[in-house]
């Protein structure tokens, strides 16, 4: 399955993804630049993402940690998501992401 990834300066990457990968790994497993500082542990919010809105309904809906996350990250939206919380199953193959941008 693919993941579509685009970084914050616009550059775009389709990406193989395997089932049961979070998007977070998939993206810094390919080398795309994303802090993830973490690891995937749903403890810091450096691997926000904006999800492209033809795939928010297929996700499920954000927890309450994700949520507390989130609020401390930085130009979130409705789309806004952590990839670390998003796992690749086969109904999101082809899915699309952005990679918010972090502060200067």
């Amino acid at each position: 399955m693919i993941l579509n990834v685009t970084t914050p300066d616009g550059e775009s990457h389709a990406l193989e993804a395997l089932e049961g990968w979070r998007v977070m790994e998939v993206i810094r497993d390919w080398g795309v630049p994303i802090l993830a500082e973490c690891g995937g542990a749903c403890a810091c919010a450096t691997c926000h993402v904006y999800v492209d809105e033809a795939w928010l309904d297929r996700l499920p809906p954000r927890s309450e940690e994700e949520e507390e996350k989130l609020d401390e990250a930085f130009d979130v939206r409705d789309n806004s998501r952590l990839s670390c919380q998003i796992l690749m199953r086969d109904d999101l193959d082809g899915l699309h992401v952005t990679i918010a941008p972090l502060p200067r």
